[in-house]
């Protein structure tokens, strides 16, 4: 569920357009009146917005926007303009790209999202940086984490909401005996309702979970996919609300994770990911996200927690 409030009555994406234009000239940007236009429209309006701008001004608005912002809100506003599925594309690049490969956020994205989802940026990957997201996870990764994530961006998946009793007590059977092609072949090829199902199957049959199983066995990266694709199988605002707390935890804030996950899961589950938030760690989301940032950069991933 989203948490972004869209103002009430007609929205002109012809009005929010110059307005735009009219924030960026003169000296210095009115960056408030930018973050009170973008933080408050959904995506089709943003990219009505970017196609007015354009037609409008002979700029692309994220040109002029690069120029105008600074620092992590430019970065923020950056990937929030953007559709989904083109947003996931870049920030994965971005991961890549990285002078030290950001394997925690390449593994967050694809491990997190649907086999239609991953089909789809996987697409976007390609026209947009002409390279393949396998041969570039091929030469970033490594040992066991890559053959994971290969295969999840390449294995298609049932992702409707059946499930197969047989197959989910065989499937907790064999991870049992924790093989790592064995964990690589399951994890890669079952959905989040299959894994959450043999969790607790798992749990059932052997007296202890089985993330405490993974935990034991296996290490790294590796491990780090692996708990990836369970926890948000057996509950996705829980394993966001875990992620959110630590990007913030601790000495300094972790901000291309804490922007990453507002940014992308503003119009999805916001709301569900603040109530797992305050009950997991009794605070809430959006104090924690205040007390951590500063500036127009607190002021735009405020807007997008909602209210």
């Amino acid at each position: 569920m989203s948490t972004l409030v869209i103002p009430q009555g007609s929205i002109s994406s012809r009005d929010d357009a110059a307005k735009l234009r009219k924030a960026f000239k003169g000296i210095g940007c009115d960056t408030s009146k930018v973050i009170k236009i973008l933080a408050h429209r959904n995506y089709e309006q943003r990219d009505l917005i970017q196609q007015e701008y354009e037609t409008s001004f002979s700029e692309p608005l994220t040109k002029r926007m690069s120029s105008e912002l600074h620092g992590n809100l430019k970065k923020a506003v950056l990937l929030w303009i953007l559709d989904p599925a083109t947003r996931d594309a870049t920030a994965l690049k971005q991961a890549i790209n990285s002078p030290v490969p950001d394997l925690q956020a390449i593994t967050e994205v694809i491990c997190t999202r649907s086999p239609s989802q991953i089909r789809r940026f996987k697409e976007i990957y390609l026209s947009q940086f002409h390279s393949h997201l396998e041969k570039d996870i091929e030469v970033t990764a490594f040992g066991d984490h890559k053959k994971l994530l290969i295969q999840y961006v390449t294995t298609p998946r049932y992702d409707g909401p059946e499930l197969d009793d047989l197959l989910v007590e065989k499937d907790a059977q064999e991870l049992h005996k924790c093989s790592d092609n064995t964990l690589i072949r399951i994890f890669s090829e079952r959905n989040s309702t299959h894994m959450a199902a043999v969790s607790q199957a798992y749990q059932s049959s052997f007296g202890h979970s089985l993330e405490k199983a993974i935990k034991k066995q296996t290490s790294s990266h590796f491990r780090g996919g692996l708990l990836t694709i369970l926890r948000y199988a057996i509950n996705p605002s829980y394993y966001f609300a875990k992620i959110l707390r630590k990007s913030m935890k601790g000495i300094g804030t972790d901000d291309s994770r804490l922007l990453r996950v507002i940014v992308t899961r503003a119009e999805v589950d916001m709301v569900q990911i603040k109530a797992a938030y305050y009950s997991r760690y009794g605070r809430r989301l959006k104090t924690d996200v205040k007390s951590d940032t500063s500036g127009h950069y607190k002021d735009f991933l405020v807007a997008l927690l909602g209210p």
